[in-house]
């Protein structure tokens, strides 16, 4: 998946503002401003595009990390210079404090059935003889779940509550 794209959703699914993404950044020792935020936000055929980086989101994940679970004892985690669809998807299980049977259930909202094996083969180490690459398709199921559960819940129980307002 493009970075850009999973830096959209996370907006998106988590509902943030310009100023909520620069603090996850800052929480990873980068200082992003709003406007290159506004400029990886951006579609890719807009001339103030700008590509991010695997680094940019590895400590955006790890900002994310930091803002949803709190600081953790020791030296900040070092970005990766290479992202994978593994290392993405195992950042945003950490920072959600998922368990395999919460990932499970988001993944059902998207419509896709995986068992337990299944599923922890996308978490095992590379040289793990189980371990399974996590595919483009894996990791835009499991964000479509997050929608689901994070972003679409939110906003019915909004609309549910508004219409048993008197």
């Amino acid at each position: 998946m493009i970075n850009n794209d999973i830096l959209r959703r996370a907006r998106y699914i988590f509902d943030f503002d310009d100023s909520t993404m620069m603090t996850i950044f800052r929480l990873a020792n980068y200082e992003a401003t709003r406007a290159q935020i506004s400029d990886f936000l951006k579609k890719e055929d807009d001339p103030a595009y700008q590509k991010c980086s695997d680094v940019l989101l590895a400590t955006f994940l790890n900002g994310f990390i930091h803002h949803k679970r709190g600081k953790k004892e020791g030296p900040a985690p070092v970005p990766e210079k290479r992202l994978t669809n593994n290392i993405i998807f195992t950042k945003l299980k950490i920072a959600l404090n998922l368990k395999a049977e919460d990932v499970l259930e988001i993944m059902t909202l998207a419509n896709l059935r995986m068992s337990k094996p299944e599923l922890s083969a996308f978490f095992r180490k590379p040289g793990h003889k189980h371990y399974r690459e996590c595919k483009d398709q894996i990791l835009r199921n499991f964000l479509k779940g997050l929608q689901v559960k994070y972003r679409d819940h939110a906003h019915l129980n909004t609309h549910d509550q508004d219409a048993q307002k008197p």
